[in-house]
C-alpha cells in the first residue's frame, strides 16, 4: 500500500516526496525558452494533484502515456493556494508493483445494500409496465454489474466506484419524500426517471485504470446512449404504453434541467422537473461533502470549488471553533468587565452616617463594666 496519499499534502507541505500515482492527464507544453516542461494530473483514491516538471523532461516524454502508473518523486508545495508538485524524477511502474485499489476511490456503503434498497423501490412500483421495465435492467447481468461499480461522474460528483449507484439510491429517496409532499406526481414514473436518468454512464465512462471517457461516450454522451438501452429493453416489454415510453424518454433527455447545461429539451411536465431539480441538488450536495472531505481550513473554508463557482464553509468545523472558544471568551469578558467596574468606582472612606463624634475624643476609652447578669 501507498504512504502517502494525496489527501495527506496539508502534512507534507514544502517536503520532498517519494510516492505512486496514476496519469489522469499529460501535457508538454512550452516554457518562455520554447523548451517543453511537462504538466500532468495525478491521482489516488483519495484526491488529484497538479504536478510539474521543469528539468531532464526529454529523458520523460515517451516514458508513460495518460493512464500510466508512475512513481514519482517531488517537492511539494502550495502555489494560488492549491497544492502542486514539482517532480524531479519519475518511473514508469510494472502491473506486478500496483494494488489498483490504491488508485481508484471506492463508496464507503455497502454496494449490495445500496442495490437491495433500489430493488424495493421497484418493488413498491404500482405501474406493472415501469415496473417491468426497470426489473427488465436490473436482471440483465453485463447492466446490473456495471451499474453496481459505475462512477456517477469523471469527477465533479460522485467521482468514485460505485458512485452511480450511491447517487440514484439517494436520488430515491428524495424523490419518495417529495412524492408524499407532492401527492398528484406520478411516483412510478418520476423513480424510473431516477432510476434511468444515468444508466447510461455504464458505457459513456471508463474506470480500469482512471476515471476518463470511452470512445463512444465522447461522441456521443450518457443521453443518446440511453435512449438506445431504452429502445433496446421497452421492446422486451410486451404491450408497453407509446406516450408512456415518450414520457420516459423525455425524462431522459431534459434532466439536465437548461440548454446551458447539455439538455435538448427542458423540463416540461412536473415529474422531469423536480427530477431535473432533485438531481441537480444532489450532485451539490456530495461535491460539497468530497470537497470537505478533501480539504479545509481551521476556520472552516474550504479552497475555490470550480464546478459550484465559490469557496465553501464547513459550518461543522466553523462552529465547532467558536465553541472551543467560547469558555475562554466568557473568562475573559467576565475579567474585563470586573475590571471595567472596579476602575469605574471612586475611593470612598468609611462613615457613621448620622452619629457626630466629639473632635476631642481621647484616644483610650476606659472599658465599660460588664452589665450584671
Amino acid at each position: 500500500m501507498k504512504d502517502f496519499f494525496i489527501c495527506d499534502c496539508s502534512r507534507f507541505e514544502n517536503k520532498v516526496i517519494t510516492s505512486t500515482f496514476v496519469v489522469v492527464t499529460k501535457q508538454v507544453k512550452p516554457k518562455k525558452t520554447g523548451d517543453p516542461y511537462l504538466a500532468l494530473t495525478l491521482a489516488d483514491r483519495s484526491g488529484h494533484l497538479e504536478a510539474k516538471m521543469w528539468d531532464n523532461v526529454e529523458e520523460a516524454l515517451d516514458a508513460f502515456e495518460q493512464d500510466d502508473f508512475l512513481k514519482v518523486k517531488g517537492l511539494l508545495n502550495k502555489y494560488k493556494n492549491r497544492f502542486q508538485l514539482t517532480i524531479h524524477k519519475l518511473r514508469l511502474l510494472l502491473d506486478s508493483e500496483i494494488d489498483f485499489a490504491d488508485y481508484l476511490p471506492k463508496t464507503t456503503k455497502d454496494i449490495g445494500e445500496l442495490w437491495q434498497t433500489l430493488a424495493g423501490f421497484v418493488a413498491s412500483f404500482q405501474n406493472p409496465h415501469l415496473k417491468a421495465l426497470v426489473e427488465a435492467f436490473m436482471a440483465d447481468p453485463e447492466i446490473a454489474e456495471a451499474y453496481r461499480n459505475a462512477p456517477a461522474a469523471k469527477s465533479l460528483h460522485h467521482a468514485y466506484i460505485g458512485g452511480l449507484l450511491d447517487h440514484v439510491v439517494s436520488l430515491c429517496r428524495s424523490c419518495d419524500l417529495m412524492c408524499r409532499n407532492y401527492p398528484h406526481l406520478n411516483r412510478d414514473l418520476l423513480l424510473t426517471g431516477a432510476f434511468l436518468h444515468d444508466i447510461g454512464k455504464i458505457y459513456e465512462l471508463t474506470y480500469n485504470r482512471s476515471f476518463s471517457y470511452t470512445t463512444r461516450g465522447q461522441l456521443l454522451g450518457h443521453m443518446v446512449i440511453e435512449l438506445e438501452m431504452l429502445q433496446a429493453k421497452i421492446a422486451q416489454v410486451p404491450g408497453f404504453p407509446a406516450d408512456l415510453k415518450t414520457l420516459i424518454e423525455h425524462l431522459v433527455i431534459s434532466h439536465h434541467g437548461q440548454y446551458d447545461f447539455g439538455s435538448p429539451k427542458l423540463p416540461m411536465f412536473p415529474e422531469a422537473l423536480l427530477l431535473h431539480y432533485l438531481d441537480d441538488l444532489d450532485s451539490k450536495m456530495e461535491s460539497m461533502r468530497a470537497q470537505f472531505e478533501r480539504e479545509t481550513s481551521e476556520s472552516g473554508w474550504s479552497g475555490y470549488n470550480s464546478s459550484l463557482g465559490r469557496p465553501l464553509l464547513n459550518t461543522t468545523k466553523f462552529l465547532e471553533k467558536k465553541e472551543d472558544r467560547e469558555p475562554e471568551k466568557k473568562l475573559e469578558e467576565t475579567a474585563a468587565v470586573a475590571e471595567a467596574v472596579t476602575a469605574a468606582q471612586p475611593e470612598v472612606t468609611p462613615t457613621l452616617s448620622g452619629i457626630d463624634l466629639p473632635e476631642d475624643l481621647p484616644e483610650d476609652l476606659p472599658e465599660k463594666e460588664p452589665s450584671p447578669m
